[in-house]
């Protein structure tokens, strides 16, 4: 399957890295690597994770407080967010 981001999410997760990366050098490219790694798990098997209601998928980052909201349209995986877990839930939802 191709993925594909939204730019918002695309946004999210440059400016989340670049926080990182801001605090601690090295940091970010590590976010960035372990949300690549989820986006490669995604592409691989988008079903293992159980839809929610709203028709979204979620898979959560195993050390950073983040968690990347997919749809599937077809053939592709489309990225709605890379969000914080605890900051403003749902924010995202309209994306889709």
């Amino acid at each position: 399957m191709k993925i594909e981001f939204l730019p918002e999410a695309q946004m999210e997760f440059y400016d989340a890295a670049e926080f990182y990366e801001e605090r601690e050098i090295g940091l970010g490219r590590r976010f960035r690597v372990e949300v690549s790694e989820a986006c490669a798990a995604i592409q691989t098997q988008p079903l293992l994770w159980r839809e929610r209601e709203g028709g979204f998928r979620r898979v959560n980052c195993p050390v950073f407080p983040y968690y990347i909201a997919y749809f599937i349209r077809g053939n592709t995986v489309v990225i709605a967010a890379v969000a914080h877990g605890s900051r403003r839930p749902g924010y995202w939802r309209d994306r889709f």
